[in-house]
């Protein structure tokens, strides 16, 4: 018995040795799905690294925002790892706000991640976040609604084949809506999807010189072709809809094409939660020729602040978190299809992901049809393909946001409203010192 006791003591004073030196570095995170996944796997980077301990702190989006944008302006050094967007990356890096991610490892083969994901996550050629998943948009449709309009959707369809699909898909006796589009005010909600629209009619939101452009006609087009479009062919209370509730009226039958997140085909096509799983189909975001795509670019990414005290250990789980053997991991552990989506080449090259996820090649195609450096048709001083990587967006996205909803809903014209838009983005673009 005593020489038991004796053992234990030893192992404990050892475990208690052990633990001071352990580091421990603290993760800010996304309470989704994938990153709770992530959470229940971190025994596979403990066991590889038993010199560092895992502190999560797990958000909601909006408070996670607000929280690590505090915490980094501020140089509160409170994490040591953030999970950020593409908006975020390229906006704080400039500010030296975080640390360039280049000791991954000789392993982890940067140049698999995909470059148009790279890219909106480089700044200079140096990566200064590491995504995690990755998204664009694309359309989703109803396989049968197209049969019945006599119509065949094309890979790579424009604006004005989706108009003449929609006007004949649309039944309103039947509940049936040709076209179901974002109409939510917020800047990564309504604005998310104009914005990504009007590059694909040749709009933009700055000139080369930072002027507002909402007075030019490519965005009198883009909006104006939106509304009439929605008002035509969309659901009652538009103007409220978001990604959820859109979703949930193309589950449920009510929308024949609805064009939004890649991510959302796993939802769809899901016949445990959709009643029209068996008759979807995927198709590139529209264009109207003039070289641009309607969609959109956005990853939820990993970064290291660069008032962490802790970069190493900071970085080895960068690495872990964002690998091609987290994604073997996952793999094994829940099956290919649940593998976070949108990351790397190689991915997409997997026969057993391609098996799994029949979305998975016009996921792809997507991703790469947009083009963070080059998001239109015309020059631009900003990056960024649904969003401008300015700190004044958020506001500004916002607010031309609410004035485009409210065009929506027909509380105002459309030239009211571009107007309105143009006068907002001056006066912020003046205020911020970016034109006199």
């Amino acid at each position: 018995m005593k020489l038991r006791t004796l053992t234990l003591g030893l192992l404990s004073a050892s475990a208690l040795a052990f633990a001071a030196h352990a580091e421990s570095i603290t993760i800010a995170t996304v309470n989704n799905g994938d990153m709770v996944r992530m959470q229940k796997l971190t025994e596979d980077f403990t066991k590889a690294n038993p010199d560092v301990q895992l502190n999560w702190v797990t958000l909601e989006e909006n408070v996670l925002r607000e929280r690590v944008t505090t915490d980094i302006a501020t140089k509160g050094g409170q994490y040591d790892v953030m999970t950020i967007g593409t908006y975020e990356v390229p906006i704080w890096a400039k500010q030296s706000w975080l640390l360039p991610l280049d000791k991954l490892g000789a392993d982890y083969d940067t140049k698999d991640i995909i470059p148009a994901i790279a890219g909106g996550l480089s700044v200079d050629g140096k990566l200064y976040a590491a995504p995690f998943y990755g998204e664009s948009s694309f359309v989703m449709y109803r396989k049968d609604l197209m049969d019945k309009a006599g119509l065949k959707m094309p890979d790579a369809p424009t604006w004005d084949f989706i108009k003449q699909a929609a006007d004949k898909m649309t039944d309103r006796a039947n509940g049936v809506n040709g076209v179901c589009l974002r109409g939510k005010a917020g800047w990564g909600e309504n604005m998310a999807f104009l914005t990504a629209m009007s590059n694909s009619f040749g709009a933009r939101w700055f000139d080369e010189n930072w002027k507002p452009q909402f007075d030019q006609p490519e965005w009198k087009k883009t909006l104006q072709f939106y509304v009439d479009l929605m008002k035509a062919d969309g659901p009652e209370g538009a103007s409220s809809n978001g990604f959820n509730e859109n979703l949930a009226l193309f589950q449920q039958g009510k929308c024949g094409m609805w064009i939004d997140a890649t991510v959302a085909a796993s939802f769809v096509s899901d016949p445990k939660n959709s009643t029209v799983a068996d008759k979807v189909g995927y198709a590139l975001a529209p264009d109207n020729g003039l070289g641009k795509r309607g969609n959109w670019l956005w990853a939820w990414s990993l970064a290291i602040p660069a008032g962490t005290k802790k970069a190493d250990a900071a970085e080895k789980f960068v690495s872990w978190a964002t690998s091609k053997h987290y994604a073997e991991l996952v793999a094994s552990k829940e099956g290919w299809a649940n593998v976070p989506p949108g990351t790397r080449s190689s991915l997409y090259a997997n026969p057993e992901y391609q098996k799994a996820a029949p979305f998975a090649k016009m996921t792809l195609d997507s991703i790469n049809a947009a083009d963070p450096t080059h998001p239109t048709v015309k020059p631009v001083p900003y990056v960024g393909v649904q969003f401008v990587a300015i700190p004044e967006f958020q506001g500004l996205g916002t607010t031309v946001g609410q004035l485009f909803s409210a065009a929506l809903a027909g509380q105002s014209s459309v030239d009211d409203a571009l107007k309105q838009a143009q006068d907002a983005a001056t006066a912020t673009m003046t205020e911020g010192g970016y034109i006199k």
